[in-house]
Formats: structure tokens, C-alpha cells, sequence
């Protein structure tokens, strides 16, 4: 099973190199450093591939070594590439070339909240109630009032060659279906009748099934600029479940605004890309907020669910892996809530990242905040930080020691506003709405 997955994971590694290869000859050098961010960001999902690939063996397993062993070459070139983008501006400097360089605290949110790679007509979209005067290309409703009575019945019917978005409305009900938006079905835009009332629900687990974390997804969006709007998600696997995710998202310059995602153990797994959820509701048990990609949750609730007695809560557990990635996972102004004890994260792997700033933390989380992965592993190289939170569980005095744990001052805080950390280049400018300052105070 791990060695098929790993399979259809490298295929995908090796897609993506290929798109990304494909793109490099029409680099405008003028340019260059925003668009180094997004050559940062495709390669960093290579890199998420491979790493997922390796996870679904066990340990300790010579299947897995020797897997490795295949890969590691591709991978260190892969971190060269992405450590000599990240220093781009000392690079350009070298060559004598004088290009502007953002810095890390460019104002990237426009007023409205959104990052600026999203176009205007997708803020419109989010901001607005309903479709934003959207004509939906396909209708779903399990009642047959609709054109479709399911929703992968709808996706199906996506136009080949299409430019624009396609526009799906599920009216509200309970839709029984594992659904994938394939690679080739990009610029999708779901909405429902909101999170409660249109509902996407399964209870694939590796416990029962035996089928690997990522197999387990209810629902999973492989394409780039996907939206969802008042949807929810689930996986109703259950804690004894184990590993059971709601929703697994490989997508760049995808966005989740007024959704649902309810799990326990890996509701949401941010695969590959940049992610942008807003005014969202998500919770789980165990590391219920991983993955390898990059990932701000604004102005969303977190809601902690109680996990079985042999288990202990995690919000998060990142998978950046190389120095060089741009990846992590940024909490802001958002409510973690409920009286189970938890701790802000662990670190899954070496260079784990995550902010978490200007977030309400009740007295459940526990004092010393993070939690180790295993022993000591990680704690030297990981990244994580803390800004602004308010409530008893903000208290940072008995926060954990680690040389890694950092506290945040404003002008720090800020390359991990939504607008900056998702950052990356072709970026749309033409929206005439002011930039925001990304932080709240």
C-alpha cells in the first residue's frame, strides 16, 4: 500500500517539477524576486511530495530506506534551489543587477483582509453574500432539484479548456461522497447554503481501513485556485479512528471563507501551496492543523474536542523539513475554545514552523504552551513564536525553554501577516483598494 501511494505521490513530484521547468523560460528578470517566491513555493511542494511519500512507510521499514536512499539526491538539489531563492537578493547583488527586492515587511493585505494574489473578483466573491452575483456553471442538490445530484457528478461535467472560474452551488444537505478536484480542474469556486446546512461528510480512518493518512481525506483539492464558501467539511471517523482527515488540500493560491472542517485526529492537512482560511470553524484532537505547505487561519475559531484517554492534544504539527522553505503555519486573530487541555503545537518535523499571534488562549492551553515531538528531536531547528495573544493561556512565564520558541516584537510580527507570508509573484495589483497593515495592533 505505502510503496502504490509513494508511486502517485513521486508522479506528482514529478508533474510539478515539470510545470515548474516549463515556466522558467519566460522569467522576467525584472521581476524575478516576486516571482522567486513562487518558484519557492512549487518547489517547496516537491519536496512536501517526497517527505509524504517517505511518511507512509513504517519506521523502521528497508522499503522505506531504500525509497529514500532513490530520492535524497533530487531532494538536496531541490533544497540548493530553494536556500539560493531564498537569498535572492544577495544573488541578484552579486551579479551586479539592482532589482527590488521586497522586503519581508511589504504591505501584501489589502484593506479588505485578503492577500493581494487574489484577484478582485474572488474578494467579491468571499466578501459577498451568497454567490456574489455569480452565475453557478453546475447546480447540485441530492433532492434532484439541482442539474446534479452529486457533487463529483458536477465536477465531472467541468469544461475542458475552460478559462475563468467554474462555479459550483450545492444546495444545502448532508453529501455522503469522497470527492477529488483533480489537477486538471483548476479555479473551481464552491459554495454552499453555509457550513451547517451543506455538509460533505465520510469516516475513512487508518484505523479501521488501513489506508494511509492521506487516503483517509473526505475531501481533496489537487487543483490551483480553488475556493470554498459556505461548506462544510467532515470526517466522522471518531477518535478510536486514529489518523481520519476531514480535508486535504494540495493547492496553491487556494482560499476557505465562512467553512466548517470538523474532525478529530489530522482534520486539516495543508499538503502543498499557499492557503488562505478565513472566518472558519476547525477542530480535532490530535496535530488536527498539519501539513508541509504554507497556511494562515484568520479570523477563525479552533475548537478543541476531546480526544480518547490514551491521547493528548495538539493544535498543530508543521512539516517543513529544509531551512530553505518557505512553509509553516500562522494562527492570527483568531479563538482556540473549550476546556480540553492543549497544547499550540509539536514539531513533526526538522524545521517546523508556527506563529501564533493576536489569538484569544483560554486557560486550557496548558502553561508550557509546545509540546516535543519525540525527546529532544527538532527542538534545535524548529521555528516557533508567539505575538499579542490574549487570555490566561497567554501567559508566556512558564513557557517551555527552547532556544526556538521565540516572542515576538511588532516589526518581527509582521512577515507572518497574511498578505507577507503568503506572498509570491505575478501578483495582482490592479485592485485599487489601499494596502492594510497586517496586524490588528
Amino acid at each position: 500500500m505505502a510503496l502504490k501511494d509513494c508511486k502517485e505521490l513521486l508522479q506528482d513530484a514529478s508533474e510539478r517539477l515539470q510545470d515548474t521547468l516549463s515556466k522558467v523560460g519566460g522569467i522576467d528578470l525584472q521581476s524575478l524576486s516576486d516571482q522567486a517566491d513562487d518558484y519557492r513555493t512549487w518547489l517547496s511542494s516537491i519536496i512536501a511530495y517526497q517527505e509524504m511519500c517517505l511518511d507512509g512507510f513504517e519506521e523502521n521499514s528497508p522499503l522505506k530506506a531504500q525509497v529514500k536512499n532513490s530520492t535524497d539526491h533530487g531532494s538536496q538539489l531541490t533544497d540548493n534551489v530553494l536556500n539560493i531563492l531564498a537569498g535572492l537578493s544577495q544573488v541578484l547583488g552579486s551579479l551586479g543587477l539592482k532589482f527590488n527586492v521586497p522586503s519581508t515587511s511589504r504591505r501584501l493585505l489589502q484593506a479588505d483582509g485578503y492577500p493581494t494574489w487574489m484577484p478582485a473578483a474572488d474578494r467579491k466573491l468571499l466578501a459577498s453574500r451568497g454567490n456574489g452575483g455569480a452565475r453557478p456553471n453546475a447546480v447540485v442538490a441530492h433532492d434532484g432539484s439541482g442539474k446534479f445530484k452529486t457533487i463529483n457528478a458536477a465536477l465531472a461535467a467541468y469544461p475542458k479548456g475552460l478559462r475563468g472560474r467554474y462555479v459550483i452551488y450545492v444546495k444545502a444537505g448532508i453529501y455522503r461522497e469522497y470527492v477529488t478536484v483533480t489537477k486538471d480542474k483548476p479555479n473551481v469556486f464552491i459554495y454552499g447554503d453555509g457550513a451547517r446546512r451543506t455538509i460533505v461528510t465520510g469516516n475513512k480512518n487508518f484505523a479501521k481501513d488501513g489506508i494511509g493518512t492521506w487516503k483517509t481525506a473526505t475531501f481533496i483539492v489537487e487543483a490551483d485556485g480553488f475556493i470554498a464558501k459556505n461548506m462544510g467539511f467532515s470526517n466522522t471517523a471518531g477518535p478510536d479512528g486514529h489518523q481520519a482527515v476531514a480535508i486535504r488540500v494540495n493547492s496553491d493560491m487556494s482560499a476557505f471563507y465562512n467553512c466548517r472542517l470538523d474532525g478529530y485526529q489530522d482534520t486539516l492537512c495543508y499538503q502543498a501551496g499557499r492557503q488562505f482560511y478565513r472566518n472558519c470553524v476547525l477542530s480535532g484532537t490530535v496535530d488536527f492543523l498539519f501539513g508541509y505547505g504554507s497556511v494562515v487561519i484568520q479570523n477563525s475559531m479552533i475548537v478543541v474536542r476531546r480526544p480518547n484517554p490514551s491521547q493528548f492534544n495538539t493544535v498543530t504539527a508543521d512539516g517543513r523539513k529544509e531551512r530553505g522553505q518557505p512553509g509553516g503555519i500562522v494562527i492570527h486573530n483568531c479563538r482556540i475554545r473549550f476546556n480540553i487541555k492543549t497544547y499550540l503545537g509539536r514539531p513533526w518535523k526538522a524545521f517546523s514552523r508556527t506563529v501564533v499571534m493576536e489569538t484569544q488562549l483560554a486557560d486550557f492551553i496548558q502553561p508550557d504552551g509546545w509540546a516535543p515531538w519525540s525527546g529532544n528531536q527538532f527542538l534545535d531547528t524548529l521555528y516557533y513564536a508567539e505575538y499579542a495573544n490574549t487570555g490566561p493561556g497567554a501567559a508566556t512565564k512558564r513557557r517551555v525553554r527552547w532556544k526556538t520558541l521565540h516572542f515576538l516584537r511588532r516589526n518581527e510580527a509582521l512577515q507572518f501577516t497574511a498578505g507577507t507570508f503568503l506572498r509570491g509573484g505575478q501578483w495582482i495589483r490592479n485592485t485599487g483598494v489601499p494596502a492594510l497593515l497586517g496586524l490588528r495592533r
